[in-house]
């Protein structure tokens, strides 16, 4: 494994989204504890959660308890385990998302998941998506209150232009650690927001960065699928999956870059976290960089 730095924490090159062990058609208890262990068994020591990661209604933070009880059933230690989750969205149990992004349930959301995870104090913060009925920097102000209190350490944003993360720079300034956006072989329309991520020395963390490669057999496909790419046929060459070689061309994109895959079952994840170890060459690159799955 290699790693990568979130402000003043290092951590994994490669983390665990771990959204996939909690929403619908999830695993059950069993196969998802094994693959938190198996990621962690791996070297990942990152893992991404949010509190709106659950399928029914009225099981807000079920990804965020699981999460806490791989961990203290795990056998080796956790002690250098970040975990990053997210307060801002919510899931009504009828498929759909909804946005909250104001400041006083912000930080009822954040005082809620410190509980869940058993910790004092949570280590990454995110925002989960700007509200637009609410001002940006009021919502931002509610991440610059919960650092000010101790309730988090570290602030991030997700699903935001350039201009947001701005102005939540302007707001937080060090307490501002990341970003997490959309970023894939597929979807690449965060390229500005990667530029200024690593200009303001932020860590990018794109989630679903398996977009438009074929995922494993044993998770099923993820999204717009694609067969016969230049990422399969460099996944065939160094006999690896397509998306291991998707994850090691998000890791050349910049030092800021630490991919989020999702992952249900322990070899998915175990797969990904191999992505490290590939060394794609510069034409490598420059065939995968000019083509975009469809």
């Amino acid at each position: 494994m290699q790693y990568r730095t979130i402000g003043d924490t290092t951590v994994s090159a490669i983390g665990l989204g771990a959204m996939p062990l909690s929403i619908e058609n999830r695993p059950d208890e069993r196969r998802a504890v094994a693959t938190v262990h198996a990621a962690l068994d791996a070297g990942v020591t990152l893992i991404d959660t949010a509190d709106s990661y659950h399928w029914h209604a009225g099981e807000v933070g079920h990804n965020e308890l699981l999460i806490a009880r791989a961990l203290a059933h795990y056998g080796g230690d956790t002690s250098d385990v970040l975990i990053a989750t997210k307060g801002g969205r919510g899931r009504p149990g009828d498929g759909s998302w909804t946005v909250t992004g104001a400041p006083e349930h912000l930080k009822r959301a954040a005082e809620a998941s410190v509980k869940r995870l058993g910790v004092e104090a949570i280590g990454l913060y995110q925002l989960h998506k700007p509200d637009p009925a609410v001002p940006w920097a009021e919502s931002v102000g509610a991440l610059r209150e919960l650092l000010d209190a101790g309730t988090i350490r570290a602030a991030g944003i997700s699903n935001v232009t350039t201009a947001q993360i701005r102005e939540a720079h302007a707001i937080l300034g060090d307490g501002l650690v990341s970003v997490q956006n959309q970023y894939s072989p597929a979807v690449r329309d965060s390229e500005p927001q990667l530029r200024l991520s690593a200009e303001l020395g932020l860590a990018f963390l794109p989630w679903s960065p398996l977009g438009g490669i074929s995922r494993s057999s044993l998770d099923g496909p993820s999204g717009p699928t694609s067969h016969d790419t230049a990422f399969h046929r460099v996944a065939a060459g160094h006999g690896v999956s397509p998306q291991r070689v998707a994850l090691a061309w998000l890791l050349s994109r910049s030092p800021a870059v630490i991919p989020l895959p999702g992952a249900g079952r322990p070899a998915s994840v175990t797969d990904s976290a191999q992505a490290t170890e590939i060394r794609l060459s510069e034409a490598e690159l420059a065939w995968l960089e000019s083509e975009v799955p469809s």
